[in-house]
């Protein structure tokens, strides 16, 4: 099963007591027609924050991953719909920064 690596930090680490994670990709869905094939040969990047905010119950992830942003492989991700995770990937919840 492939799995990528989730970086976690600030507010992230502090809601998963976490710096680092591996994490399995679901399986495909049996249910994506052939045309959709591509796409369901991997995890939206758009459904990561679900994923794991399922891996981490009782957290306030789910809180902090809606108001994040994500780089995937050192790159930062304008739109996650349009990224597909394959496995292998490096990805980081960037947290928003305050200050002045």
């Amino acid at each position: 099963m492939p799995t990528i690596t989730v970086l976690y930090f600030a507010a992230a680490s502090t809601a998963t007591g976490l710096t680092t994670e591996q994490v399995a990709l679901p399986p495909a869905s049996e249910s994506a027609s052939e045309s959709d094939n591509a796409r369901s040969s991997g995890l939206p990047l758009s459904a990561l924050a679900d994923l794991l905010a399922a891996r981490h119950p009782g957290t306030k992830l789910q809180e902090v991953l809606a108001q994040s942003q994500w780089a995937v492989d050192e790159e930062m991700v304008d739109d996650p719909a349009q990224v597909v995770l394959q496995g292998g990937e490096e990805v980081a919840v960037i947290c928003p920064v305050s200050g002045g």
